[in-house]
């Protein structure tokens, strides 16, 4: 609006102003107003945040009786083991234990008194291996099936079998030597 519309306008309406004084002790009576109106909004207030705790409380407890529901419905593989992950790895999973367990079945079979203490190092090494494994399980269920957890817990199975492949081939070397008959000016290097 232009300047001239504004003078116009104030022009036209000038009659229609407010401009009595109030009466003589308009100010306390509105004072005195204000203060009861204040009064009772802070009664209700106070009335209000004393319920409004208990609302809170129920929010709260509704939250955690759905979290605690969710948290028991949704199923959890807690073993942590490969066979867990998938059925390609519960296959995996199986195929190493069979093979680890008949490696060690044949270690054991073995009573000759020359190869004790490489019988005894390897199921050594095979029990560090196994705790280590289990860690693994515990990190497994930790990481939600990270893929390097999973990579570690072959690797250690593969480890194993390593340990035991190489144990009997000690074995077989042991067995050999004491099987041929040594020559006098041979030596085994």
């Amino acid at each position: 609006m232009s300047n001239m519309n504004l003078e116009h306008m104030f022009k036209r309406l000038e009659h229609e102003f407010d401009i009595e004084n109030p009466e003589l002790g308009h100010e306390w009576r509105f004072l005195n107003k204000l203060n009861a109106q204040d009064n009772k909004s802070t009664f209700q207030l106070n009335h209000a945040k004393k319920h409004q705790w208990k609302s809170y409380l129920a929010i709260a407890a509704s939250v955690l009786i759905l979290m605690a529901l969710g948290f028991y419905l949704t199923p959890h593989s807690e073993s942590g083991d490969l066979a867990d992950v998938s059925p390609k790895m519960a296959e995996t999973q199986a195929f190493f234990m069979t093979t680890i367990n008949e490696e060690i079945n044949t270690i054991k079979e073995e009573q000759a008194p020359e190869v004790q203490n490489l019988i005894q190092d390897a199921l050594h090494q095979i029990t560090i291996l196994e705790e280590d494994y289990q860690q693994l399980k515990t990190d497994l269920v930790e990481s939600g099936d990270d893929h390097r957890v999973i990579y570690a817990m072959i690797s250690n199975f593969q480890n194993r079998l390593d340990i035991l492949k190489q144990t009997l081939q000690q074995i077989e070397t042991v067995k050999a030597l004491n099987s041929s008959p040594a020559k006098p000016n041979e030596s085994y290097i």
